[in-house]
């Protein structure tokens, strides 16, 4: 399949990637996963139609705001780690509890 929409990421432009996600992201169904090569990020839906963002990987810093523009749920820690897989593959759709943001 070829995805349906996508950005040429350059390094230290990580708010046009941004407004990238956020213009498109209308454009698919409900978000159930994101797949993170060394060079590209892909953010696929229930269907799995899919929209890509070349020129990022999880070995980039840029991947984290990213990541977290689509509320993917993965591990700050461990995702600049290598892998013999293709690709790192993350669930979509963390939600965070109420009032997780007050000190009670």
């Amino acid at each position: 399949m070829t995805p349906l929409s996508t950005h040429d990421h350059t390094s230290g432009d990580l708010p046009a990637a941004l407004e990238f996600l956020k213009r498109t992201r209308w454009e698919l169904r409900e978000l159930r996963f994101v797949r993170v090569w060394l060079d590209k990020l892909q953010i696929i839906d229930i269907n799995r139609d899919y929209f890509e963002i070349r020129g990022v990987g999880y070995p980039d810093a840029d991947v984290l705001p990213l990541l977290r523009a689509v509320n993917t749920n993965f591990d700050p820690a461990t995702i600049h780690d290598p892998t013999d897989a293709e690709y790192k593959e993350f669930k979509t759709g963390r939600r965070y509890t109420w009032a997780q943001d007050r000190v009670m």
